[in-house]
């Protein structure tokens, strides 16, 4: 019996950087599940059409991405793993466009924004910001546009069949992301995680916080990221998401038992093997 491929929701359409992400991490064996918003990329999951979600959750440029914290929270899919992936921006035409030819550049707003330094030597090119940077490709593509361009990645000039005008415009050539990989609580493997990510509350108290991260530092645990963001409706209460990375799997159970003591709806995301390779 032939093996199903795993089926990935991704935000946007093939050739995004979110396939491009979904690659990287599990192989190019893999069914895409296009989608409109992450929203509905754990739709797709809840609803058995996906096995897998993929999701950004920061950019090293533009920091992280906060919609996606509460979508961790509403839905309560386990993280089962991550993947850093380079975002590489090239200026992509339909064939036999010349760059003197072009008027526009189209693409998603965050990847203009990425892109200034380029274009501030060429004042009399139109930004025009657009859903996807796929999307915007594969526009190019279909309308035959002449004197619109398209900024994206190299799956995206591969895939629909742009040549590629200029590489690499990015302004910090050192840009990442880093994506989340979730999935069904009854697929989620039994590994030895070295990372896990956590949600919780602190009491609106001098050093409550403070108190929780002492014990990580102590027990040897070591917090790559926190982020707050405020309890909906309720003033002066955050949830705060933490990364903890360990060696030893008793720092983090030792660390996790007296965190216990000091914070309410704690919740633990998932724990998973660090892959922060870029």
């Amino acid at each position: 019996m032939e093996k199903q491929k795993p089926r990935v929701a991704i935000q946007g359409i093939r050739a995004s950087f979110h396939e491009e992400a979904a690659f990287k991490f599990f192989g190019d064996d893999i069914e895409t599940v296009e989608c409109k918003s992450f929203k509905q990329t754990f739709e797709k999951l809840e609803s058995k059409e996906a096995d897998y979600v993929i999701m950004a959750i920061e950019n090293s440029i533009a920091g992280s991405i906060l919609p996606n914290y509460s979508l961790l929270m509403d839905y309560n899919f386990p993280v089962v793993g991550e993947v850093y992936l380079p975002i590489q921006l090239h200026l992509l035409a339909y064939p036999g466009v010349k760059f003197e030819d072009v008027k526009v550049v189209i693409s998603h707003p965050i990847a203009l924004r990425q892109c200034l330094d380029f274009f501030e030597d060429y004042p009399h090119i139109q930004l025009v910001e657009g859903n996807d940077t796929a999307a915007c490709a594969k526009r190019v593509r279909d309308e035959k546009l002449t004197d619109t361009v398209a900024v994206a990645n190299t799956l995206a000039a591969k895939l629909y069949e742009l040549d590629v005008l200029e590489r690499r415009i990015e302004s910090n050539k050192t840009n990442y992301t880093r994506f989340l990989i979730l999935t069904d609580h009854s697929n989620a493997p039994k590994i030895k995680a070295n990372k896990a990510s956590l949600c919780f509350q602190v009491s609106n108290e001098v050093g409550s916080l403070a108190k929780v991260l002492n014990i990580l530092a102590q027990e040897g645990v070591n917090m790559s990221k926190i982020q707050s963001m405020p309890v909906l409706g309720k003033r002066n209460e955050y949830n705060f998401y933490v990364d903890a990375e360990w060696e030893q799997q008793q720092q983090y159970d030792a660390a996790i038992k007296q965190i216990l003591k000091y914070t309410h709806n704690f919740n633990i995301l998932g724990e998973y093997l660090k892959n922060d390779t870029v």
